[in-house]
């Protein structure tokens, strides 16, 4: 009964007390997240072979990167990013586009999460971040060698 649902809900401790573990609010927190927090959020893995040169599993996705898409109506297409477009979501990329009845082409918006990044577009910044997320880079105070 209710009395054996309280005790579970007392046992299961919550990972952080100041986090809400509600579906409600970290939808509402998602969908109405402003701009900056939303580069984070719309992040897109890296392929393979740059995943195993910077150890870095994902990275929120920026205008020139090259990307190939793997999910949906348009999966194994290739393209350059030519927008992110934080407000809706998506990403916008090159040559996936569809024409409208009166002629106009417009681009096919797209979700990072469904793509897959396979070239960086890498600045000063860009670097300094897989660096940071780097998670072969022990953290710690001592070296390998000084260890050993």
């Amino acid at each position: 009964g209710a009395s054996s649902l309280r005790a579970r809900r007392v046992a299961a401790m919550k990972v952080k007390a100041t986090v809400s573990s509600s579906r409600r609010k970290s939808r509402k927190a998602y969908f109405t997240a402003p701009s900056h927090i939303r580069r984070k959020l719309m992040s897109s893995m890296l392929s393979k072979d740059l995943r195993t040169k910077y150890n870095v599993r994902s990275v929120p996705i920026r205008r020139d990167d090259e990307v190939i898409i793997n999910r949906g109506h348009y999966k194994d297409r290739e393209g350059k990013v030519v927008q992110v477009y934080r407000k809706k979501w998506c990403i916008h990329i090159e040559r996936v586009t569809r024409d409208k009845a009166n002629g106009q082409t417009v681009p096919i918006p797209i979700h990072p999460s469904k793509v897959i990044i396979t070239k960086l577009k890498l600045d000063k910044d860009r670097k300094a971040l897989l660096e940071r997320k780097n998670s072969a880079t022990k953290k710690g105070k001592y070296s390998e060698k000084e260890t050993a």
